[in-house]
């Protein structure tokens, strides 16, 4: 059986008509490849080391605290901080010197989970820390595009800016508590609205414009708003999105929205007169000469929402507390990313994933963060990021494993460009493979630290990832992050190393949501994250705590395949399947049947013109019998024109898995929240194919 597919997915980054496009044998991901477990594939610099923030912090905290040696390394201070949670999220607050109206009682005055109490007693604000420490004309902001085109924001821009959007909400009767949410691209206008929002005591939420009109409402249309803040359009892949009609149906579809502020990102005339609210121009709204005042708020006073996925559901709203994200992003940005005065920050990223929580927050280390519109892999510029990153001398780029090995697939090589400035790529979004670290290493840089982070929306931050101090292991990230008391899990709920278990945090971080929105009794909140062990947060991955202090992530534990017993990682397989030149996606699926049996095929986007006749299948099993195991084998290799995802990249495994079994589709996605709603009707149709043939009537 021979099939062909012509296809491109939004994650795999597609740069060229031809998938399989030129790569010479040093642009391939699989050379010079290293596994899980081998001797670290790069070590510190003890003098670089020794001159980052964390072991200043290290130092410092030894000093004052008594609570870890000076001269301890990662690991060390790391036991230091889950073991004495006081003394370490304290040493955090002094250091970093948070500023509160009103002093704390106590660190943490109640630690059981969920219903942590962190701070009680103090009162600040998230927007006065983001903007004490900028200078006033050096950049706070760099605002980039697909064009090359950029222009800064200096620190004292940034805080008339945000004085004058306040002051702007306030006549609009924006109080704190109420809902200020952002239909916009990530442009300087988004961080400016967060902080005014934010300096107020309003609760924020922002979208990105790629998402529908009703499915923003699915979001915003829970907060109960009082103003919209949207823009005309966005740029993607050399092409202005008009997003106009958009927001005026956003806009209607919000009862008790007060008031529109129209932001002219891409320069079209608005047609107000059919607006149902009051609508403000963004030039009005950001220009007034105003007073900044950061209203002082309980620590644990809502910051923003953000949302899940809502791939299986209304997205959940996640509230996050101004106190926790603070302490939680200095921490993360500070000691874990090394940032401070002088380092610039790009992150590829849109509104709607936790990233661009987290590049706002760059600017409490008193860093400039890059904001960027448009595709990260132009058709007519596949490397404009880097570009970018070298003109703009970035010190910390960030990106996913997909953007990674799509360069490396298709023959990019970034070295081209003054890549010098740049000391740390971090990568997110999934498990990034051992097979990427030898080509970064070749393509940006033998020094450039390669970081690859492990988090969640849940905690808009990591639970394991880098830092200056740490050694790197190709396909593993290095560390738990400092105040993450991370475990894996057996069945029994004990912790295990070198063996498969569930991630688990078995003590509180000050970042962990406050509640969901509109969970009154916090019943679906403790179902979501406390109901398989008391007491103890799962976040649902699978992941490996290795004996040498790493962390390797396999995937969704919800997904994770279970062949006659024996649990194995997706991520296993799509690491060794999407290396294959001819292949440019992959997805397997582990489908329990009704008659006991338990299928496990293997989906795949071939590059153009690739056919999967059965010598590529062949190859394809090979791989995975070398590249993982013999039980990684899948029953079928079937391809499909495209993958899934969310709209934040991740691939719709356990909603694949439910059509496959049976489900309907209605019942198991809504594809408002999908970035290829064809793909998933492929799926379903998929699922009854199978189902037709079992019974004999296909």
């Amino acid at each position: 059986m021979t099939t062909t597919t012509n296809a491109a997915t939004t994650t795999a980054v597609v740069m060229t008509g031809d998938a399989t496009a030129t790569t010479d044998a040093d642009a391939s991901p699989t050379v010079g490849a290293t596994t899980p477990g081998a001797d670290p594939f790069w070590t510190p610099d003890p003098e670089t080391a020794a001159s980052s923030r964390i072991a200043d912090f290290t130092r410092w905290a030894a000093g004052r605290f008594g609570g870890v040696a000076a001269d301890a390394d990662y690991a060390e201070l790391h036991r230091w901080s889950v073991t004495d949670l006081e003394g370490f999220w304290g040493a955090v607050w002094e250091y970093f010197g948070v500023e509160a109206d009103a002093p704390y009682e106590r660190v943490l005055a109640d630690e059981r989970m969920p219903g942590a109490r962190w701070f009680p007693g103090a009162t600040l604000n998230y927007a006065h820390h983001a903007l004490r420490d900028l200078p006033s004309h050096a950049p706070a902001i760099v605002a980039l595009d697909e064009t090359g085109a950029g222009y800064e924001v200096t620190g004292r821009q940034l805080r008339a800016r945000v004085a004058s959007v306040a002051a702007t909400l306030r006549d609009l009767g924006v109080g704190p508590g109420d809902r200020v949410v952002g239909y916009l691209p990530n442009t300087p206008h988004a961080i400016i609205a967060f902080l005014a929002a934010a300096s107020i005591g309003a609760v924020w939420s922002v979208c990105g414009q790629d998402y529908a009109p009703r499915a923003a409402a699915d979001r915003f249309g829970q907060l109960e708003p009082t103003v919209l803040i949207a823009a005309d359009g966005y740029l993607f892949n050399g092409t202005p999105h008009d997003r106009r009609e958009a927001a005026l149906e956003l806009a209607r579809s919000l009862p008790g929205l007060k008031a529109t502020v129209l932001v002219g990102r891409l320069g079209l005339p608005w047609p107000t007169d059919n607006y149902p609210t009051l609508v403000v121009p963004w030039e009005d709204a950001a220009t007034r000469t105003e007073e900044l005042v950061c209203v002082p708020v309980p620590f644990d006073h809502p910051l923003w929402v953000v949302f899940s996925s809502g791939t299986t559901g209304l997205p959940k709203g996640i509230v996050h507390g101004h106190g926790g994200v603070l302490l939680e992003h200095l921490k993360t940005l500070g000691l874990q990313s090394d940032l401070g005065p002088g380092d610039r920050l790009l992150w590829y990223t849109t509104t709607h994933w936790m990233m661009w929580n987290l590049v706002v927050s760059t600017l409490l280390t008193g860093a400039t963060t890059c904001t960027y519109d448009g595709s990260p892999a132009l058709l007519a510029k596949p490397d404009i990021l880097w570009e970018l990153a070298a003109r703009h001398r970035v010190t910390l780029f960030g990106t996913s494993p997909q953007y990674l090995l799509g360069m490396a697939k298709f023959g990019i090589d970034p070295s081209v460009h003054d890549l010098s400035s740049i000391r740390a790529i971090g990568c997110t979004g999934s498990a990034l493979p051992a097979s990427a670290y030898p080509w970064v290493g070749r393509h940006v840089g033998e020094r450039v630290q390669l970081v690859s982070v492990s988090g969640g929306t849940d905690i808009v931050s990591g639970f394991a990832g880098g830092a200056p101090n740490t050694p790197v292991w190709a396909g593993e990230l290095s560390a738990p992050h400092l105040g993450v008391a991370l475990a894996a899990y057996d069945a029994e709920g004990s912790p295990v190393v070198d063996q498969v278990g569930e991630l688990v945090v078995t003590r509180p971080m000050p970042s962990m949501p406050l509640s969901f929105w509109n969970d009154v009794d916090g019943s679906r909140y403790r179902d979501a994250y406390f109901s398989s062990y008391p007491g103890v947060w799962r976040h649902g991955d699978w992941i490996t705590v290795t004996g040498h202090g790493s962390v390797i992530v396999h995937g969704r534990s919800d997904s994770t395949l279970n062949r006659n017993g024996v649990r194995l990682g997706s991520a296993d397989i799509h690491d060794v399947v999407e290396r294959m030149p001819e292949i440019v996606e992959a997805l397997v699926i582990g489908a329990e049947e009704a008659d006991g049996g338990y299928w496990m095929p293997l989906f795949v986007v071939l590059g153009a013109g690739v056919e999967l006749d059965d010598a590529l299948r062949e190859r394809v099993r090979a791989a995975i019998r070398d590249g993982a195991s013999p039980r990684h084998v899948p029953d079928e290799i079937i391809a499909v024109p495209a993958i899934p995802h969310t709209r934040t990249g991740k691939k719709l495994e356990v909603p694949v898995k439910r059509l496959l079994q049976g489900a309907a589709l209605e019942d198991v996605v809504n594809l408002a929240a999908v970035d290829e709603p064809g793909a998933v009707e492929f799926f379903a149709g998929v699922g009854a194919e199978r189902r037709l043939r079992d019974r004999g009537e296909g």
